[in-house]
């Protein structure tokens, strides 16, 4: 195809200085200031998808305008500087929550993350930009997702802030979309959504193709359809009943230890109830229980008492020359006798929030808002604890920010865990959208694993779901201080998704790659325009034309 610019279909390329149709807003959008503004709001409205709003159905049509508007670019430049403004508005939208902690270090961050997108507003020029063949518009219905799923992908690496606003998991609560997750984890959820905005970007903006972006559509369906209706499920194996302790928020002088006193009040209350495992939130002890043994006497009364292990998080320095010397978030089971000796030391840290990367490039961080003053150390790598009652129930742990992260349930799972158990605290962000957001990742992850997932808070949301990534009982809120016990729905045999990983990634991989290919072969292929022959001169120095 004959190409003007960087990368933008000709046609557009010549449609001039009247590209916008004479829309109210084109006006707009032709100003440098008009059209990055739109970019960035474009960008931030997938966000609406999610909790606390949690317009589900929202995210299949949420990034229609930010690609209608790349693909009205004139040129390349243009359509990677949409891509690049919109992916600023996308991270500031899913993580403004952090700004009390980072302040304007949050911009900066979003400028450098936003700028994954920039390569994916070429490739949506590229493909849905001018009038689009039908086979082009097939392609774009795959590639596109594709190229964002290689963003997600990126973005998901712990030192780039970790796979928190994955578009799949605003799908949290659509039972055909946990039952995808259940085949290609949250990857394939994203993919399926990015391709149904890409058909219906299609079909309102390129009339010619309706009826392809209407059969890519049908297609979406008909592959959800199949999951619901074949994809293996997990096969019942009774319940367990597990309590989850809130203290909810406790602050001012002291309040480390009269929190630990309200979690001991409300375990007190658990009595009785029969119950085979209690567990409270992120950073409930801040003691090493190896070096206090009083606390650790404490626990082992409370779990005396009520007849249950506790599972409780450790926000303390420690020195045992087993490991290096420094802060941990350990989740440690206490049994009626104490400690059992298991211990599962956090692996994946909170950029910024508990360790600086590079600090000595990006310590002046810490001077601008609330990153950490020290580096919490990492854990060795995934544990599997055994309860001591509940017939051995082997529970898998994860601490706050790793229940983002799909391939640690996963490994968990492997490993034989049979309940996937996170302690979390979100006590810095109480009053914004983070607590609904992180308690919602538990349904995605339950899904994938067909695991139930309890999600305990220190203050937040409490909640917990069964092996489908359904709701059991009424969680807890931000607004709760106390106790409540979950009949949790056990589950046996693996998901699609626990056996085969993160395919989808490799078939997003492989789609792009095939596109790449294929494009630079063509570019190869496409002869080269001869350059004409200089003019020859005379003997008199005076220029001529050949045949002159």
């Amino acid at each position: 195809m004959p190409m003007r610019g960087a990368g933008v279909p000709a046609d557009r390329a010549e449609r001039g200085p009247d590209a916008d149709g004479g829309r109210p807003y084109g006006r707009v959008l032709r100003s440098r200031t008009g059209r990055g503004a739109a970019a960035v709001l474009a960008g931030a409205l997938p966000a609406l998808s999610f909790p606390a709003p949690s317009l589900w159905w929202f995210a299949y049509v949420a990034l229609v305008p930010w690609m209608l508007l790349i693909r009205s670019a004139r040129t390349g430049r243009r359509a990677a500087l949409d891509g690049w403004l919109g992916g600023i508005g996308f991270m500031l939208a899913v993580h403004h929550w952090l700004m009390p902690s980072l302040h304007v270090f949050i911009v900066v961050l979003a400028a450098l993350l936003g700028l994954l997108w920039a390569p994916w507003g070429l490739l949506v020029a590229r493909l849905l930009g001018g009038s689009p063949p039908p086979g082009r518009s097939v392609a774009a219905v795959v590639v596109v997702p594709s190229g964002w799923l290689m963003i997600e992908l990126v973005r998901s690496w712990e030192g780039l802030g970790g796979p928190w606003g994955l578009l799949g998991a605003s799908q949290w609560e659509v039972a055909p979309a946990l039952r995808v997750a259940s085949v290609g984890g949250v990857w394939l959820v994203s993919l399926l959504v990015v391709a149904v905005n890409t058909a219906v970007t299609l079909l309102l903006a390129v009339p010619s193709v309706r009826t392809a972006a209407v059969s890519c559509l049908a297609v979406c369906a008909l592959s959800v359809g199949a999951a619901v209706a074949w994809a293996p499920q997990p096969r019942s194996a009774g319940t367990a009943r597990i309590a989850v302790v809130q203290p909810g928020v406790v602050e001012g002088p002291g309040s480390v230890q009269r929190r630990f006193a309200r979690g001991e009040e409300l375990t007190r209350g658990l009595a009785g109830r029969n119950v085979d495992l209690v567990v409270w939130g992120e950073s409930s002890v801040g003691v090493d229980l190896a070096r206090s043994p009083g606390t650790a006497s404490r626990l082992a009364a409370l779990s005396r008492l009520v007849g249950a292990d506790v599972l409780v998080n450790m926000d303390a320095r420690r020195a045992d020359g087993a490991s290096p010397s420094g802060i941990y978030k350990s989740a440690v089971l206490v049994g009626p006798d104490g400690p059992t000796g298991d211990r599962y030391d956090k692996m994946r840290l909170v950029p910024f929030g508990e360790y600086v990367p590079a600090r000595a490039v990006l310590g002046w961080a810490t001077s601008v808002g609330k990153a950490a003053g020290e580096d919490r150390l990492r854990g060795r790598g995934p544990v599997v604890m055994r309860l001591q009652n509940a017939d051995g129930l082997r529970l898998g742990p994860l601490v706050c920010f790793e229940t983002a992260f799909p391939d640690m349930s996963r490994k968990l799972a492997q490993d034989g865990a049979q309940v996937l158990v996170a302690q979390s605290s979100t006590s810095t962000f109480q009053n914004s959208w983070a607590p609904e957001q992180h308690a919602s990742l538990g349904a995605l992850r339950a899904a994938e694993t067909g695991r139930p997932m309890v999600h305990a808070t220190l203050t937040g949301v409490s909640a917990v779901y069964g092996p489908r990534g359904e709701r059991v009982g009424s969680p807890l809120g931000t607004d709760a201080s106390r106790a409540a016990v979950f009949d949790v729905p056990l589950a046996r045999g693996t998901t699609l998704f626990v056996r085969l990983g993160a395919w989808p990634v490799y078939g997003a991989l492989a789609a792009l790659a095939v596109y790449l290919g294929g494009a630079g072969i063509r570019r190869l292929r496409t002869p080269v325009p001869a350059r004409p022959s200089p003019p020859a001169h005379t003997a008199g120095g005076s220029p001529t034309r050949p045949g002159h």
